[in-house]
Formats: structure tokens, C-alpha cells, sequence
């Protein structure tokens, strides 16, 4: 009603003063007009805060799937909704054509329910709702509004089955077999072999040469462990501005399926970033130290999931301030496509400490081919990535 009910007010008023006793009808209406906004206004404010909502779905979801929310309304009081409207607040990326927006009526100690579908199109973490109620008198005089708070959902990124990661790694004593002797895994018994000159006397088994009435060593299987650093370049100023959101995009898929891939293999990895977590705080960096185990593999899509690039520090002050918590034989997989003389001196620091590098470069760059003598000259591992189906040379 607004000003239009209350001028309306001051106009009846106004006839029964000027009236007199003649306005007794005019009066009259004043009075009901008056006690119906009262009594609406009253009864759809009482509605309301007796009205529970609940909001039922699947917290995270992968790229593609369709996640169906499901709202419960429950007007637990006994005073029923002559029109109720609902309209919950929806991300473009996730609405779909026919998002939640209805008018229903709802009576006294009953339920409703209605579901819609979220097509996830694209990675992040996004709210849904605020959900927003408006409510009034079957007059149209006490319009009353309340609200639902907002619930979030996590769309993780995309993920490409690789069968083999071309990385290196000197972390001896894992679980992956390896062609090196100086990586024997003491564990892992393959065989037995004759004693010779210069065998530990820890190799030696004891029951097999007494057995044999000659001396016999154990022959252990070689074996690594992958430990791995994800280094993350998510500096917009370090893209090239025409592709910088192809390119992260492609970087975010790339660091997925890697620490899909090294997960799978039961070993250890770790998330190092400069992008924008919506969640973390401005003078925090984000980032996870290796760990193994699916658990640690969720949490490391979830911070992928977030991740914003922006105008934020360059990736060598990344490597900078994190390099020094790498262990020994930790591999450090660098991905951006920014490539210059100061970056290949932190890769010569790290690779003095024991730190195996590789960079996987996303999208083109300017002087390739001087970038890939430089790094084949110094015996760097160096991939570049255009597209995702640049990624099948790791699929097979």
C-alpha cells in the first residue's frame, strides 16, 4: 500500500471532520479500513516467523553433473498464507532457465515442497540465496518480507584421467618401482643372490643360508616416492591479456588432473598458489603442504574449486617464500606461462637443494623456442599446454 493507503486515511479523515455528523458512514470505513491493515499486518508478520525452511542438496558436485535442491517450507503456526511468493536468489552460472520463483498459498500447520535443478556448468564455490519471502493480507494492505539465509556449493574443476605423469623424482624408499639400484627399498624383497665382496651384513638371510649351506643376500626392489609441489601461477599480469582466462582455466585443469593422477598412485601432493581464494584472508597465501590420501585430495580440489586469478605477485616470490618447507627429492611441477631469466634462477636454487622442476607451460608465449633451449640446455623438463587435448600425450 504504501503512502497510497495512508493518504487515502488522511482523505477520509478529512470527508468525516468536513462532514460532521452526516460522515458517520465515512468514519466507519476509516475505522475498518484502519483495523484490516492492523490485523494484516499483525497476522502475515506472525506467519512468518513461524515459517521453517529447509534446503536439502549435494554440497559439492563435479563439472557437468546436475545437482537437484530440494526447499522444504513448513508454516508451523496456525495461521495460514493467503499468498505467499518465494524466489530464491540463483548464480548465472549455475541457474537454470526456470529458476525458483512462485507465489503459493500455504495453510496453518502444513508443508510444502518443490525442488529445481543446478546445472553445473563451471568451477567455483557459489551461494544459493539468499531465499526471500514477501507475504501480505488478501487486501494487498500489509505487505511483511523476511528471508532465508544462503547456502553454498562447491563445483569442482575439470579432471583428465592421465596414466603416466613425465616427471622425475630422486625421493627414495616409496612405492613406486624404479629402474635405479641406488633406490633399493628394503621392504620390497624381490630375490635372493650369492654373497659376494663389499654385501652388507644386513642384506644377508640367515634361514636361506643355512638351508643352502652357503651365504645368500636379499635383492630388494628399487622403489621412489613422488613427493610433488604444485606451483600455481594464477597472476593475471603474468597471462597474456587476450587468452589470461583460457589460460588459468587451463592451468586450474592441469593441476587437477595432476594431483588426481599422483593421488591415485598413493603418494603425496601439495598445492602452492598465488590466486584469490573468496574464502582465505588478503595477507594469506593459499596453499597445501603434500600430504597423501583421498581425504587431502578433496581439500586440495576444493581450494581449486575457489581459486580466482587476479592482479596478485609474481610466481618466482611464490617460489620464493615457500621452496624452503620442500624436503629433499620433492619434485616441483611449475605452472604458468610466464617464463624469464629471474624464475630459471629460483629452478637452479631449488634444483642445488635437492628439488627436481619441471615446467608445464599453459598457453603460448612469447619466445618459445629460446624458453625451450634454455630450459633443454640445463636439463629442465618442459611441457607446453595450448589446449586440453594437448594433455594426451600423459593419457596413454
Amino acid at each position: 500500500m504504501g503512502k497510497y493507503f495512508w493518504f487515502l486515511l488522511l482523505v477520509l479523515l478529512g470527508l468525516a471532520v468536513f462532514l460532521g455528523q452526516a460522515g458517520d458512514f465515512v468514519l466507519t470505513l476509516l475505522y475498518l479500513l484502519l483495523g484490516a491493515y492492523l490485523v494484516g499486518r499483525v497476522w502475515s508478520g506472525r506467519s512468518l516467523s513461524l515459517l521453517k525452511t529447509e534446503r536439502e542438496f549435494v554440497s559439492h558436485a563435479f563439472l557437468g553433473e546436475q545437482v537437484t535442491v530440494n526447499v522444504a517450507l513448513s508454516n508451523q503456526g496456525r495461521f495460514p498464507f493467503a499468498w505467499l511468493q518465494v524466489k530464491e536468489s540463483l548464480p548465472v552460472e549455475l541457474a537454470p532457465p526456470n529458476s525458483l520463483h512462485q507465489v503459493i498459498s500455504l495453510g496453518g500447520k502444513s508443508k510444502t515442497r518443490f525442488s529445481y535443478l543446478l546445472d553445473c556448468r563451471r568451477r567455483g564455490y557459489y551461494s544459493l540465496g539468499p531465499m526471500t519471502f514477501n507475504t501480505g493480507d488478501v487486501l494487498g494492505m500489509a505487505d511483511r518480507s523476511g528471508f532465508f539465509q544462503a547456502d553454498h556449493i562447491t563445483v569442482f574443476p575439470k579432471i583428465i584421467p592421465l596414466a603416466r605423469f613425465g616427471i622425475k623424482s630422486h625421493a627414495p624408499i616409496g612405492t613406486l618401482r624404479h629402474t635405479q639400484p641406488i633406490f633399493e627399498d628394503p621392504s620390497r624383497v624381490v630375490g635372493k643372490r650369492d654373497y659376494t665382496s663389499g654385501d652388507s651384513l644386513r642384506r644377508i638371510d640367515w634361514k636361506s643360508s643355512a638351508s643352502s649351506g652357503k651365504l645368500q643376500v636379499k635383492v630388494y626392489e628399487p622403489s621412489i616416492a613422488l613427493e610433488t609441489a604444485l606451483f600455481l601461477n594464477l597472476n593475471i599480469g603474468e597471462y597474456h591479456w587476450r587468452t589470461s582466462h583460457d589460460d588459468t582455466e587451463l592451468a586450474i585443469i592441469l593441476a587437477a588432473s595432476l594431483a588426481n593422477h599422483i593421488t591415485a598412485l598413493r603418494q603425496s601432493v601439495g598445492l602452492f598458489t598465488n590466486g584469490i581464494d573468496p574464502l582465505g584472508l588478503d595477507s594469506e597465501q593459499p596453499f597445501l603442504p603434500p600430504r597423501h590420501g583421498r581425504g587431502h585430495l578433496l581439500r586440495l580440489l576444493e581450494l581449486l574449486a575457489r581459486l580466482q586469478a587476479g592482479e596478485t605477485y609474481p610466481l618466482v616470490q611464490l617460489i620464493q617464500s615457500r621452496q624452503v618447507h620442500l624436503t629433499w627429492g620433492t619434485t616441483a611441477a611449475l605452472i604458468t606461462n610466464h617464463v624469464d631469466d629471474a624464475l630459471f634462477d629460483n629452478i637452479f636454487q631449488m634444483m642445488r637443494r635437492g628439488i627436481d622442476c619441471t615446467l608445464l607451460i599453459c598457453g603460448p608465449v612469447a619466445g618459445f623456442p629460446a624458453i625451450q633451449q634454455k630450459a633443454g640446455y640445463f636439463g629442465i623438463p618442459m611441457y607446453q599446454f595450448m589446449n586440453e587435448r594437448d594433455l594426451d600425450i600423459w593419457r596413454t
